[in-house]
């Protein structure tokens, strides 16, 4: 795999979404790559502040408009 074909798949690696065969060749990447190394160790620590920072969850209405608004912005 190439750092492009690397970097298409990194959030999914990072949210551990790959398959088990996708995921070594990501990780075997990494381990030669440093700059993608470097980008994965951005990726997962932007996804824990992140995380850290939303601890709570949004209030009800909110996610009631949000799906409002998103099923008829397509129509």
């Amino acid at each position: 795999m190439n750092c492009d074909e690397i970097c298409s798949l990194l959030q999914q690696y990072v949210d551990r979404e790959l398959t088990a065969e996708e995921a070594a060749h990501v990780q075997v990447h990494l381990e030669a790559c440093p700059p993608c190394m470097q980008l994965f160790h951005f990726e997962s620590n932007l996804r824990r502040l992140v995380r850290n920072a939303c601890s709570e969850a949004a209030p009800e209405s909110l996610r009631v408009r949000i799906l409002q608004r998103s099923s008829t912005s397509y129509l």
